[in-house]
């Protein structure tokens, strides 16, 4: 099937279902027209964990797909309360891992908003310690400290989603539960995780008006202390969820998908083709254990 997005070229889409041996994923991807070889971005619809859908979504992904130029797939992840974290983080993963066999592209990305950006953080976190890195995630307005305690939370206290909220939500997709990194799944958030270092460039956006928007200017300050390449705007004036409005403005879509999908394209189209990748060299020095990480490999210092 095909869509026309306002004032850009078609894109094409298509619904498949990832057999992950225990479950049947729902996915729809969004192509481009033109776009071969495909560069992907794989998209988790925000929702608090507990709500949202590729149908919902539907409209934001394909003007992104057309506006970025790169094939979206975006992902039917099971929800909470029924499946609890890791189930939608695990879904996130295998669409990833879907992707990179279907299509082997030259670049591979995460992305997801509200708490699809959540997702998209803790995926990229995910496949960093899997060997597996990343081009690139897109981080729109994703909530990230469980305890909802910045200043922000408690100064817009009219704006949504409220801290109280937010504590619901995080509670309903965690089950309450302690920080979860280093426990033997992926991260509900990598708000705890103590090393971001060679994780993938960071495209983060949010409103200046989002309560979210305290732990989103902090995390972007952490990952760039780590070396990672950081693209952080704030958008004047705007609230939460800014991803679903996709009205067309005077001067065309929407300045935030605009925004967005220009320095995805910038990283896209940084290197040659023959050169891009969807991983990047880094090395990581554990001083627990006394090795050196890179790629594909592990290697003590110490011999």
């Amino acid at each position: 099937m095909s869509v026309d997005t306002p004032n850009h070229r078609g894109v094409d889409w298509q619904d498949h279902t990832i057999d992950a041996g225990d479950r049947q994923i729902p996915i729809r991807v969004f192509t481009p027209l033109g776009d071969d070889p495909p560069d992907v971005l794989v998209w988790a619809h925000g929702g608090s964990w507990v709500s949202g859908s590729v149908e919902e979504w539907h409209g934001p992904c394909a003007l992104m797909a057309a506006l970025a130029e790169v094939t979206v797939v975006a992902v039917d992840y099971r929800l909470a309360p029924m499946h609890q974290h890791p189930a939608a983080l695990l879904d996130v993963l295998a669409a990833l891992d879907w992707a990179q066999t279907r299509f082997a592209p030259l670049w591979l990305a995460v992305g997801g908003d509200s708490a699809g950006g959540t997702l998209a953080a803790g995926a990229a976190v995910a496949r960093r310690e899997a060997g597996t890195p990343l081009a690139a995630q897109v981080l729109a307005y994703p909530p990230l400290d469980p305890t909802c305690d910045s200043a922000a939370y408690h100064a817009q206290t009219c704006e949504f989603p409220s801290r109280n909220r937010m504590l619901a939500a995080w509670r309903t997709y965690t089950g309450g539960g302690e920080p979860d990194y280093g426990t033997g799944h992926p991260p509900s958030t990598p708000w705890h995780v103590p090393d971001l270092t060679c994780l993938p460039p960071a495209i983060i956006a949010v409103g200046s008006h989002d309560p979210v928007r305290d732990d989103v200017a902090e995390y972007a300050q952490r990952l760039t202390h780590a070396g990672v390449p950081v693209t952080l705007r704030k958008f004047g004036a705007r609230g939460h969820g800014l991803f679903l409005n996709t009205t067309p403005e005077p001067e065309g879509p929407p300045q935030f998908h605009r925004w967005i999908a220009a320095e995805v394209r910038t990283l896209t189209q940084r290197q040659p083709p023959r050169e891009k990748s969807s991983s990047h060299a880094c090395h990581r020095f554990d001083q627990d254990t006394g090795t050196i990480t890179a790629p594909g490999r592990t290697e003590s210092p110490f011999r």
